[in-house]
């Protein structure tokens, strides 16, 4: 009874949060991961994207707690590692009981297949993704953990009353528009470790304004252009054209 009550609260959870993304055929499938597996809405052990349920990482390890999971080991894999370019691979092999011979898993992560809010993290994030794997194998879990998906999917938002406006810049198309050329510019830092501060000087001077907030995207968008195909091309040369934007103390120093 106790049991069947817990269920009912779950698919009511899931309903308040999730009003458009939960259904008939949502709910059924929530009823039946919440009767096998006792994973739980309200504890983040589910979430809905594009009408289909993924388990998060924080449900499996519930699940291999209440299944008494003996141990977990994780170690990089060295020949699919760039550390350089934030590229990771990761196994990890999950033990169930003392006599398991272990389930394994692969996890990978670079910039390319994780969101720009988790750029510099692709290490855990690999990590992540293979744990989920090799717990998922082991406990005969059917369903995708969110975490090992790539960065486009998005989830259900829950439901707030009230719909966030996108943001403007001041000047309608310019720098703080353009999401996705900012991140593709840290990325390119990232990648070719560049100095931020000078790449910045240079890309005022480039842009021909005197701030970056006052470039418009078609300057922003040719500026990062540029400086990835030179980057690629002869990063020496780029190397000595942003040092021609270093301040008297700093060329000093280096």
């Amino acid at each position: 009874m106790k049991y069947d009550l817990q269920v009912k609260l779950e698919l009511e959870t899931a309903k308040i949060m999730w009003p458009d993304s939960v259904q008939g055929l949502e709910f059924e499938q929530l009823e039946s991961l919440v009767k096998k597996y006792r994973f739980s809405v309200k504890t983040g052990s589910l979430q809905i994207l594009n009408a289909r349920w993924y388990v998060t990482h924080t449900g499996l390890v519930g699940l291999a707690y209440r299944k008494r999971c003996r141990g977990v080991h994780t170690e990089a894999v060295r020949e699919f590692c760039e550390p350089a370019m934030f590229r990771w691979t990761f196994k990890a092999v999950v033990y169930k009981s003392r006599t398991c011979k272990g389930f394994v898993g692969f996890g990978d992560a670079d910039p390319s297949n994780v969101s720009p809010l988790v750029h510099g993290a692709e290490l855990r994030i690999a990590e992540t993704r293979a744990v989920n794997r090799a717990l998922r194998k082991a406990y005969g879990i059917g369903i995708c953990s969110v975490e090992e998906i790539g960065s486009n999917a998005r989830p259900a938002e829950p439901a707030t009353g009230a719909k966030k406006l996108p943001s403007k810049s001041v000047n309608g198309n310019g720098w703080k528009a353009e999401p996705k050329l900012r991140d593709r510019l840290c990325q390119l830092i990232r990648q070719h470790q560049l100095d931020p501060a000078l790449v910045k000087s240079y890309a005022i001077d480039f842009c021909g304004t005197k701030t970056l907030k006052d470039a418009n995207r078609e300057q922003v968008e040719k500026f990062v252009n540029h400086l990835a195909d030179w980057a690629a091309k002869d990063k020496n040369a780029l190397l000595c054209q942003l040092n021609s934007y270093l301040k008297p103390q700093q060329a000093g120093a280096a």
